[in-house]
């Protein structure tokens, strides 16, 4: 937890995947053997009320206190791997560069989103993502789930689920009592989102967010709204979720949409697993989008595309807008390096990218778009 963050908070996010039997295809991409654990947010909320989120949540004290290296192994970064140094002419996102000793806390940040994100799965969906002893988990595929023996009756874990929301310090003390640890072995590093300026939540929230992969061999037994912060959950395949996105059932915000349309480029569960683990040294790159504003729609620029910035507006003070009175369309036609978000109305969205990904990162799929077919296209 960094108190020195002026203009955002961190935050840690998990795109849990679990298998499911195939079911028959839906499009040629199908058909595909998991799902995704997708939390509606309560209308209530200071930030995308209503809207289909991954769970996830800001990173607490309590997500780096010292007492976890009495549960984790003592090994170097409890037994993760070391990121490797990133490419020439670029820099580790600062959220995981951070020198969190230098804050206070011996737990590295690697860590502590880790167990930030699985603490909020538990707050959020009621689902356990621990494993017996000191850990890691055994085994090479996607995590098996927690033995049944290990948990404990309906009423008594939802007892600890309500003292987790009250205080996440209550997190360290279920693990302990369990004789469990968070399997943050199982979370693959998989990006890093910055809420944009302009995009901010009530009271001019923004979130730096590191977003992890999990992959489960089946979906959980437990898994329920807390009808406090979340108020509707679903289990659907990335394509599902588009298509249910582009009908107007649910609604999520761009950062979920691009990485829904990246993971449509796995219908394998043990593919995605292998490819998220192969890559998971590799690191990521921190994005922020950049919003320009055309006479008929929006378009979110991201790094790597012409029309981003040199040196972009991290924190809102410059008060840069970038507009035009040109069409979405005539912006399209005439540019050639893409790495961008079209947005026609709120639920119509589609991804355009054309660089080649970073960090060994697969670039998202183009999915059922109505615009043209231009050079960019995926």
């Amino acid at each position: 937890m960094n108190s020195r963050l002026r203009h955002w908070r961190e935050a840690a996010t998990l795109l849990l995947a679990a298998g499911t039997p195939a079911r028959p295809p839906r499009s040629p991409l199908g058909p595909f053997d998991y799902e995704l654990l997708l939390l509606q947010r309560s209308s209530r909320s200071g930030f995308m009320p209503r809207a289909h989120v991954f769970p996830g949540g800001l990173v607490e004290a309590a997500d780096f206190s010292a007492d976890w290296l009495g549960l984790l192994p003592a090994s170097p970064h409890c037994g993760l791997g070391l990121v490797k140094p990133p490419p020439l002419g670029s820099s580790r996102a600062p959220l995981f560069a951070t020198d969190r000793e230098r804050l206070g806390s011996p737990l590295p940040g690697e860590v502590a989103f880790r167990i930030c994100a699985i603490r909020e799965t538990f707050e959020e969906a009621g689902i356990l993502l621990l494993v017996p002893g000191r850990g890691p988990a055994a085994g090479s595929g996607p995590a098996p789930p927690l033995p049944a023996e290990r948990l404990p009756p309906a009423a008594e874990l939802g007892e600890w689920r309500r003292r987790v929301q009250e205080d996440p310090a209550c997190f360290l003390h279920l693990c302990r009592h369990l004789g469990c640890v968070p399997n943050i072995w199982a979370l693959q590093e998989w990006s890093n989102w910055l809420t944009p300026v302009g995009r901010a939540g009530r009271g001019g929230r923004r979130y730096d967010t590191a977003f992890y992969l999990c992959c489960l061999e089946k979906r959980p037994p437990h898994a329920s709204q807390d009808d406090r912060e979340v108020t509707a959950f679903l289990w659907s395949s990335p394509l599902e979720a588009i298509e249910r996105f582009k009908s107007q059932e649910i609604w999520f915000a761009p950062p979920q949409f691009y990485e829904l349309c990246r993971l449509c480029n796995f219908s394998s569960l043990h593919e995605l697993h292998k490819f998220s683990s192969d890559r998971a040294l590799e690191g990521c790159e921190r994005w922020m989008s950049v919003v320009l504003t055309a006479s008929d729609g929006y378009i979110q620029l991201l790094p790597g595309d012409e029309l981003y910035p040199e040196d972009p507006d991290y924190t809102g003070e410059k008060k840069i807008i970038m507009s035009t009175d040109k069409k979405v369309e005539d912006l399209m036609k005439e540019g050639s390096v893409f790495h961008r978000i079209v947005i026609k109305n709120i639920n119509d969205f589609a991804v355009y990218v054309n660089i080649q990904a970073k960090y060994k990162h697969m670039n998202p799929l183009m999915i059922n778009s109505d615009c043209p077919d231009y050079n960019s296209r995926l």
